[in-house]
């Protein structure tokens, strides 16, 4: 379980996430949405540690983010950011074992390796595993670190949950990589000792794959539940600023938009 209670984010006098309490559960997708400048990457941030709150707290089943070391963090929780970049000529299957570092302290095992194999099987980039990173296109370098950050926690541990946190993964993939990337997380999700919670700006794709929803805007939470509860007319309208058309077919939904005058 991961859980956030009371969460607030200032700087300066700017409050970026305001009393923010969320709680997500494995063996389901759980999504942030919001327009630019919501909060949304600040508050995925502060569940991963990459900030710290400043006021409230961040559990990892119900014990305190602060309380546990860097080092274990690390092993249980693996973080794909926006900014990925990479100076260095490694090939990509090294950019991937740098997600096994924290499991190993000179010399990686075969584990380690298996893990790295697998992980570049599961999003199609083995054949990439010797080109020089630097050489890979925008779509091909992200995928070389969906298998980084899925290596990095490859192994269930006793008693523990894994958790993966992904900020905005689908920029620079086409759209058959944006549903071959969900599709494989749901198909991770099937472990359910993991907790995945991501950021996306689409949501039809939101909708799609989505188990829980979190709606946010200026800060604040306007709705969280199942994409049904939370992507209605009045909360499209609120937060997007847009005019939705909203389909429901059986459990699927589909969102077009129009933009008016009011």
């Amino acid at each position: 379980m991961l859980t956030a209670e009371n969460i607030t984010y200032k700087i300066g006098n700017n409050v970026l996430v305001n009393n923010v309490s969320v709680t997500y559960k494995p063996g389901v997708l759980n999504l942030i949405l919001g327009p630019n400048g919501a909060g949304k990457s600040t508050l995925i941030k502060l569940l991963c540690n990459l900030l710290q709150p400043t006021s409230g707290k961040v559990m990892y089943n119900n014990v305190v983010l602060s309380g546990i070391s860097i080092k274990e963090q690390a092993q249980i929780r693996s973080v794909l950011s926006q900014s990925t970049d990479i100076a260095f000529p490694l090939t990509a299957f090294e950019v991937v074992m740098m997600g096994r570092y924290p499991h190993y302290d000179v010399t990686a095992a075969q584990k380690d390796i298996e893990a790295c194999t697998k992980a570049m099987q599961l999003f199609d980039v083995e054949e990439l595993a010797d080109r020089n990173y630097l050489s890979l296109s925008g779509g091909e370098k992200q995928r070389v670190h969906f298998a980084r950050v899925i290596a990095q926690i490859w192994y269930a541990q006793k008693n523990k949950y894994r958790y993966l946190f992904l900020d905005e993964p689908l920029t620079f993939l086409d759209v058959y990589y944006q549903y071959h990337f969900m599709s494989k997380v749901i198909q991770l999700l099937k472990q359910k000792d993991l907790i995945v919670v991501g950021v996306v700006h689409d949501l039809n794709l939101a909708a799609k794959y989505g188990g829980y929803i979190t709606l946010i805007n200026h800060g604040n939470i306007i709705a969280a539940g199942t994409p049904k509860e939370v992507f209605t007319n009045e909360n499209i309208k609120n937060v997007y600023r847009l005019h939705p058309t909203i389909e429901n077919a059986g459990n699927s939904i589909a969102i077009t938009f129009d933009i008016k005058e009011d």
